[in-house]
This record gives C-alpha cells, structure tokens and sequence, in this order.
C-alpha cells in the first residue's frame, strides 16, 4: 500500500514535470513516507527537485499548537534555509507574495475526513489563489480514516467558514485529492490541478475500513491520536461548540461523547437508549471519569462517556458519529432542560454566530435539540436527503 508521496518518490516519471520548476510543500507532522521520513526532507533528497517554500496549515508544520485559534508565525527553516509560511497566523489565506515563492505546489496532509477539518478548507483556499496566480497544485493524496460513509447536515448558504468550505455534509467520504477535483469542478477554478493516486487503498474491506493496517498512525494534530478518534470526530467535534468537555487535557481526547462534572453520564446514556437505540450501533460506550488538566472544566473531576469504535466493538456500517453525539445532546436536553449546553465565544474567527453552528453548516442541529417535540425521526428525515444529494454528487470523484 503506497500513499501519495511514496509513488511521487518511487517513480521517476511522477517527478519528471516538476523539474526546473521551484516546488512548496504543503505539510504536517503526519506528512511522512512509509519508512516514517517527513516528506520535506525525502523531497529535499531528490537531486533534481527545487523546494524554494515550505507551508503549514492550523497547527503548524511541527504540530505544536494545541488549540483552535492559537496561531504559528512565518520562520525559516534552519536545515534548507527555506521560508516556512504559516496558513493559521496573520493569515489563513495564502498571499500574493507567499504565492511568488513557488510555481508547483505539494499539498501532502493527512486529513480526517470531516468537513470542519481545517485542512479540508486550507486546499480551498490553496485552490482558488492557484488559480488566480496560474500556479499548479498537486495533491500527493492519503486514506480518509474515516472511510466512504456520508453524515451529517450540509452547510447551508451563507454559513461558510473557515470549518465549512463548502455546501458538503459533516462527513464527506473523500480523500484531499478527490475533494479537491470538487473544489475545482463546484467553484468553476480554472487551475493546472493533479491528483498523485494511492497504490491499494482498500476502504471498503475490513479490518481498517480506510486506514491501512500497514501504516504507523502520526497525529495530524495535536488531539488526533488515534483511528479511534478519527472515526469518532465528525461527532464528538460538535462538543467543541458547548460547555461539555471534549476530554482536551486528558490522554484520550475527542473520544468522549461528552464530560462534565455537572451530569449523571449512567442517565445519559439510558435515555439516548430510550430515545433512538438504533443510533448507538457499531461502537461500544462505556462510562468513565476524568480530571482535564487543562481547558474547560480543568481540576473537576467529570462524569462521561467513552467511545469505542474499534476492535470486535466496531461496525464501519451501522456506527454514525455525527447522529451519535447529536443524540446525546438531545437526551442531555430531555434530562436537564435548563442546562446551559451551547457555549458563546468565538469559533475559527467567526464572531457573530454560536460556536455550534458554525460547526455544523447552520442552526438545525442546535434548534432541533432545543425543541421539545422534536424527535431522532426529525432529525433523520431532515439530514436523509442531504447526504443522499452528496452520495450522488460525488458519484463520479471518487479515484478507488
């Protein structure tokens, strides 16, 4: 099983068109080889390739920054004497004279396979500044962890952000490069855009249903430490926008459904059973407790759930993340009425909007859990066609 940039690396003929050209490279700490070399050093090893500018997206290209909005500056790197360009600093965009610094460039980052996944929305941008500067992008393509399945409400119209690029649902299906022939193709890019192919990506077969059991895991991102999260992320990323823990200063964080030392975790769990006992398939939950060491709830100790998807508890078909922690929303509601769930602060640099729905493309997963009435039928009707219209969308995207 060969990623993106072991085929770039292997081939000759794969290389041949970026000769004489000067090359950036778009990276992170996941941004490795098969032997685990970071992508930056094994291109700088081909004699006759030209890296002239190096990127990294939120989080920096070591990986250091551990929360949202903590932004990297602009260096220069101290082995090859290159810029290093920060897309989460002053800018998130990339600018004119960032574009100047190369003519083709490598965009090799691991993605998770969520819409509001940063990296999903730094392509775009990377895409459409391409094209207005006639440079060419290459995508050295990687697994969607997450696999093919498609979930979630799609961003609605005027709800676009820097976690919403576009009009896709919570859990896309797609690798980078496929997503970028969708950028190109839905926002009409005229762009000079190549994809370099997997060799044997297998994400329809078992037991990795999207990661290769081959390959090591490297987190992405500070807090994506596993396939588990990866898997459990188009969910458990909505606890961002509330006051519940999402188990950040913990060792298992985005892997809880919810922690707060304010909630009976037992209860909650019964009453999602009662609610929709369907929606808790493919995964097994389990209560615990934690102390965050940092972040909210820091020094409380916190009544929660843990979720595995993994091992004999996991079922690719039948489990679903993103109904998953919407469901434990709605029994937290039902539960405790008044509970004060949404949390109002600034989200990825949007201001005016709740934090909860700027994650989730609009306000209906947020009305429909504060609305009394309003059941998992509802909710699944209203999220049904959505992903029907994406499955059909991306039909002919798809390169495995």
């Amino acid at each position: 099983m060969k990623f993106g940039i072991d085929r770039l690396l292997a081939d000759p003929a794969l290389r041949q068109p970026l000769s004489g050209r000067r090359i950036a490279l778009v990276a992170h700490p996941a941004s490795v080889t098969e032997q685990l070399v970071h992508s930056l050093d094994a291109l700088a090893g081909c004699p006759e390739l030209t890296l002239s500018a190096a990127f990294g997206p939120q989080h920096g290209l070591k990986g250091d920054k551990q929360d949202n909005m903590v932004e990297t500056p602009d260096e220069r790197d101290p082995v090859y004497g290159i810029p290093v360009f920060s897309l989460y600093g002053e800018v998130r965009r990339p600018t004119a004279t960032m574009m100047a610094a190369a003519d083709v460039f490598l965009f090799d980052l691991q993605d998770l396979g969520c819409r509001i996944y940063t990296f999903v929305t730094t392509l775009l941008y990377l895409l459409e500044e391409a094209a207005r500067h006639g440079k060419s992008v290459w995508v050295l393509d990687r697994p969607n962890p997450a696999g093919r399945p498609i979930e979630g409400l799609t961003l609605r119209p005027g709800q676009e952000s820097f976690v919403g690029a576009g009009p896709m649902p919570m859990r896309h299906g797609l690798t980078l490069g496929e997503m970028g022939h969708w950028f190109v193709r839905h926002f009409g890019l005229d762009i000079d855009y190549r994809v370099i192919r997997m060799e044997g990506w297998a994400p329809d077969h078992g037991p990795g249903w999207g990661w290769p059991d081959s390959r090591i895991w490297v987190n992405p991102s500070p807090n994506a430490a596993n396939l588990n999260m990866a898997r459990a992320y188009a969910g458990t990323v909505m606890l961002e926008g509330t006051t519940l823990s999402e188990g950040r200063g913990t060792t298992r964080p985005l892997e809880v459904l919810f922690g707060a030392p304010d909630l009976d975790a037992r209860a909650v769990l019964a009453e999602m059973a009662r609610l929709a006992p369907d929606w808790l398939d493919g995964c097994a939950l389990r209560e615990c407790w934690f102390e965050p060491t940092f972040h909210k709830h820091v020094g409380r100790l916190c009544s929660a759930l843990m979720i595995h998807a993994e091992g004999g508890f996991y079922d690719h078909a039948r489990f679903r993340p993103w109904r998953l922690q919407a469901l434990a929303f709605k029994a937290i509601r039902r539960l405790y009425p008044d509970y004060p769930l949404w949390r109002d602060f600034p989200y990825e640099y949007e201001r005016d909007r709740l934090a909860i729905d700027v994650i989730n493309g609009g306000p209906a997963l947020r009305e429909w859990v504060d609305d009394p009435a309003a059941t998992p039928a509802d909710l699944a009707a209203l999220t049904a066609q959505d992903e029907a219209d994406w499955r059909e969308q991306i039909r002919d995207l798809r390169l495995y």
